[in-house]
C-alpha cells in the first residue's frame, strides 16, 4: 500500500515530470511530422522516462513545488539532449570536392 508521504514524495513528482516530458515530446513529435522527419519512437519513450526521474529528484531536492517538476521534466530533457548532441560525432563539409 502507497503511503501518502510516498506518493507526495516520488509518484506525484514523477507524473509532473513525465507531463512536462510528455509536453515537450508532442512539441518535437509535431516538428518531425511537419518536417517530414522519421519519427524515432524507442528515443521519444526514453526521454519521457529521464524526464520522469528529473521530476523525481527536482521534487525531492526542493521540497516538491509542483512547478519546478513539471518545469524539470520539460526543460530537463532538453539540457541533456543538448549536452549529448554537442559531444556526437558531425561530418563538417568544407568545401567543394574537385
Amino acid at each position: 500500500m502507497v503511503t501518502a508521504e510516498v506518493m507526495n514524495s516520488l509518484i506525484i513528482p514523477g507524473t509532473l515530470g513525465g507531463v512536462g516530458g510528455l509536453t515537450r515530446g508532442v512539441v518535437g513529435l509535431l516538428k518531425a511530422l511537419s518536417l517530414r522527419r522519421r519519427i524515432l519512437w524507442g528515443y521519444y519513450v526514453v526521454t519521457v522516462l529521464v524526464a520522469v526521474i528529473i521530476g523525481v529528484f527536482v521534487g525531492l531536492v526542493f521540497n516538491f513545488d509542483y512547478r519546478l517538476s513539471l518545469l524539470a521534466g520539460y526543460a530537463g530533457t532538453d539540457i541533456l539532449e543538448g549536452i549529448y548532441k554537442s559531444f556526437t560525432v558531425q561530418k563538417v563539409y568544407t568545401g567543394k570536392k574537385r
